[in-house]
């Protein structure tokens, strides 16, 4: 049995990579374990020998400590690897299978699951509907920032990538199916953004990106992407989107400069309850200033696809309100405006194949879009570091070393 190492949320603002156990068919207790998880029997599991899995924006949230997760939690949710295991209960996942795994941990069996929702699946959590790897309060699943994890109903949760060989040469594209890419995808989808359609998408970070090239693989006319970092922004432009800086003021007075007037079509939020104000309140934290700007810019009959993150408690929250989720947003505006809203963890394998099939036949150059950058497990704090810093990449950790030079 070879080893194992995994990153660590070590405390707010510290990660560092540890060793760890080796993966087995039994959730063992630990911390942000569920106590009804533990002792689980997992015959239908497989170990996965982790080629790439990266660092999300949701992990930051943790690392800040503006979450209640606990210390020493394994981190990473977003999964791509070869199969080295699979546990009896298992049938069609072989080893030696190149396989993406959804963020979403689900059952395949409960109701949620049988009706595609495997966000909020009802048998995986005890805590709640809904779970994923390396997470706060999602049953205590071990995070898969490591050389091996294991992953739960592999028939039903693996995607296999059909061509090894050609999966590789694309390793840094596929490797964002796991969480951002069916996740950008997914806010534009509920936001109704199709051919010909103007979409503004808050927030240029890595969902953001997504999303962004998402908008534009649907048809979008006009894809709007807002930020306060200016690095972020060029990343947005480099792929063709317009860029709305809103440390400069209201988003709808530069919106109506690109557009010829101050509404678009669809709205997206890949920000999140970390959000900031605008203008002179760029560096005020003000957790519902995004909800409350994508009402005013979306025009009346349209909708907001909420893929960024919002939590039922934080404690680095700046009112007392904020801290158990509870935000001042404006439901007055989007009510007098028939506005949908689409809230909730994307369900991955609802996108998961198409978006598959569409970066294998050069549809979409998603790594590019995102400027995913590889690092080995090891500078996995530099590039916690660099990521809350704002630096304008995706970090892709190659735990194992395989993940190609040129990719």
């Amino acid at each position: 049995m070879p080893g194992n190492k995994g990153v660590i949320y070590d405390g707010p603002g510290k990660v560092e990579v540890h060793e760890i156990d080796y993966p087995g068919f039994e959730l063992k207790d630990g911390p942000g374990v569920n106590p009804a998880n533990v002792g689980r029997k997992l015959p239908h599991a497989a170990i996965l020998k982790a080629v790439a899995t990266n660092i999300c924006g949701s992990d930051q949230h943790m690392v800040r400590g503006r979450t209640t997760a606990p210390q020493g939690l394994v981190l990473g949710h977003e999964i791509t690897g070869e199969v080295v295991e699979t546990g009896p209960g298992v049938e069609f996942i072989k080893q030696g299978d190149l396989v993406s795994v959804p963020f979403n941990i689900a059952c395949g069996r409960c109701r949620n699951c049988k009706e595609g929702n495997t966000g909020i699946c009802e048998n995986v959590n005890p805590d709640r509907p809904g779970s994923a790897y390396g997470y706060v309060d999602m049953g205590g699943w071990v995070g898969g920032q490591a050389e091996y994890v294991l992953v739960p109903y592999a028939d039903w949760n693996l995607l296999k990538f059909p061509d090894k060989d050609q999966a590789m040469e694309k390793i840094l594209d596929l490797a964002m199916l796991a969480d951002i890419f069916p996740t950008g995808f997914h806010g534009c989808v509920t936001a109704g953004v199709g051919p010909g359609s103007t979409v503004y998408i808050a927030g240029a970070g890595p969902v953001g990106l997504a999303a962004a090239a998402s908008a534009h693989l649907l048809g979008a006319a006009v894809v709007i992407v807002g930020d306060l970092n200016k690095e972020r922004l060029d990343q947005a432009r480099s792929f063709g989107c317009e860029t709305v800086n809103v440390a400069l003021g209201d988003p709808k007075e530069q919106i109506a400069q690109i557009l010829g007037e101050p509404e678009v079509d669809c709205g997206v939020d890949a920000v999140g309850f970390e959000a900031r104000g605008h203008g002179r309140e760029a560096e005020v934290e003000r957790p519902a200033t995004v909800l409350n700007t994508l009402m005013d810019v979306t025009r009346a009959g349209g909708a907001l696809g909420i893929p960024g993150l919002y939590v039922t408690g934080d404690p680095g929250a700046s009112d007392e309100a904020a801290k158990h989720g509870s935000l001042s947003i404006r439901i007055g505006l989007g009510w007098a405006k028939s506005h949908s809203f689409a809230t909730g963890q994307c369900p991955v394998m609802r996108y998961n194949r198409r978006l598959m099939q569409a970066i294998l036949h050069d549809k979409v150059q998603i790594a590019k879009a995102v400027n995913a950058t590889a690092i080995g497990l090891d500078e996995a704090p530099r590039g916690y570091h660099e990521f809350d810093e704002g630096a304008a990449r995706k970090y892709v950790l190659d735990p194992n070393g395989m993940i190609p030079k040129a990719a």
